[in-house]
This record gives structure tokens, sequence and C-alpha cells, in this order.
């Protein structure tokens, strides 16, 4: 399978290193991104979800660690807005140009404000969606934000 995507483009292009890692993709899995991290040896907070949420109705990118749950209250207040709720699954995928299982935070189609939990800027290497379903990148979450412009706050309950 080829690991070239828009996100590995982008992180090419920003020069960040990475190492894509390719997993068997389960759709029915109840907690995909659990399975992700089983699939690869990875302990579960080290490999981040890309979640798509809107914040007093505009887009944004929130990335946490697979087994930890979004505060709504926490992602509104770490973008400067009152309310957030998670972007319909239609919309999001037209908006990153990725499929929901493959969102990645790199290389969207339409970028949008990212935050990254603060507690997984602890870790040396974390594990983030590649773009596609199956491809997982690892690499430091600090060069990850620095790539995006993006920043690292509490967003987790």
């Amino acid at each position: 399978m080829s690991t070239g995507t828009p996100a590995t483009l982008f992180l090419r292009r920003a020069g960040v290193a990475f190492r894509p890692v390719e997993y068997r993709y389960d759709p029915g899995s109840e907690r995909v991104a659990l399975q992700a991290a089983e699939a690869i040896g990875l302990p579960p907070g080290q490999l981040l979800k890309t979640l798509m949420v809107e914040v007093d109705g505009r887009p944004a990118c929130a990335v946490v660690p697979g087994d930890r749950s979004l505060s709504m209250k926490r992602v509104a207040a770490g973008f400067g807005g009152k309310a957030a709720a998670m972007m319909p699954v239609g919309k999001a995928e037209r908006l990153t140009g990725y499929h929901t299982g493959g969102i990645s935070p790199f290389g969207q189609r339409r970028p949008v404000p990212t935050l990254f939990e603060a507690g997984a800027m602890d870790c040396a290497e974390v594990a983030i969606n590649g773009g596609r379903r199956g491809l997982l990148l690892l690499l430091s979450p600090r060069e990850a934000v620095a790539a995006l412009g993006a920043r690292a706050a509490p967003l987790c309950a």
C-alpha cells in the first residue's frame, strides 16, 4: 500500500520527521483508536485521534489521546468560544478531504484552527492518523504542533 497522502506530503514539505505504520483497519470496532493502538503495539494514550468540532459554529480540529474523551466545555474554552459540538461526519469529510477513520490534522483540504491535548506533549513520540484508514504516522507531538501552527490546551474530560 502507498503511504503517499496529503498528510505525508504536508509533513515532508514542513520538514517534519515521521515514520509511517500500516495496520489492519477494523471499521466494526467499537473504539477504532484503541483497536489501532493495539494493532501497532502502542499504549492508547500515545495514539492521538483527530476529531473535527464546531466552536460557535466555526470548524476546528481537536487532537486527543485515543483513550480519552473530549470535554466540549474545555474545547470551547480552548478555542476562545462559548459552545462546542462534534462536527457532523459528512461535513467533516467534505471539509478535510478525508474519510472518517482516516482524518488527519495534516494536509486537510481546508486547514482549520487546531488544538492538541496538553498531556500529549509529554510523549516523545505519538501516532496520528496519516490521512487514510489503516495508516498512522509516528512523530514528535511538539513537531506536529509546530508544523500546524497549532497549540496545546487541556481538552479532555
